[in-house]
């Protein structure tokens, strides 16, 4: 089985088949990066400028696992994403089709990164399937990766799936 790094909005090349059709297992327990695309993303807005969107986090020491991250919510900053993804995409095609499944993840308070990731994560991969859902569904974590591996990517530096799940919406297809 396939383990996968948990990605905020990852990009489009994060949204493999197995990610969409949940084939895969979500690391948890890897070491979380300070530069990570594990609480950053990228937006592309009406204009074309590239919008970068961070999630504060509370970092507890150098080794800290990613499931372990906490998220600060000493600013506004589900507001403020919130806010940048309706400014950047408010007027694609399918933007009123999927906000609504969408939104409550910037109403809520989640106690851990992992936690919104996967829920954001399970939601998107299921608009993208047709199947939109209302619920977080359960997901494998791995518990110990002591000797597995997965090929590093450079999602950080890509737009969010967002960008072509808005714009395309069920026409979008996923060939990798």
């Amino acid at each position: 089985m396939t383990i996968v790094p948990t990605a905020y909005l990852g990009g489009i090349s994060y949204f493999t088949k197995e990610v969409i059709y949940g084939t895969c297992i979500l690391e948890g327990c890897e070491s979380f990066g300070k530069t990570s695309f594990r609480n950053r993303c990228t937006l592309r807005d009406i204009n074309g400028r590239v919008i970068r969107l961070t999630i504060p986090v509370q970092r507890e020491g150098h080794k800290q696992e990613t499931r372990e991250v906490r998220i600060s919510y000493q600013a506004k900053w589900q507001s403020e994403h919130w806010h940048a993804i309706e400014s950047c995409y408010g007027k694609k095609p399918y933007f009123l089709y999927y906000a609504d499944y969408l939104k409550p993840f910037y109403e809520q308070q989640f106690e851990y990164l992992w936690e919104l990731n996967h829920g954001l994560t399970a939601t998107i991969a299921g608009l993208i399937r047709n199947e939109p859902i209302r619920t977080i569904p359960p997901v494998q974590m791995t518990e110990n990766w002591a000797g597995q591996s997965w090929e590093k990517a450079t999602w950080n530096n890509e737009l969010s799936i967002l960008d072509i799940l808005f714009e395309k919406g069920p026409e979008m297809v996923i060939v990798n």
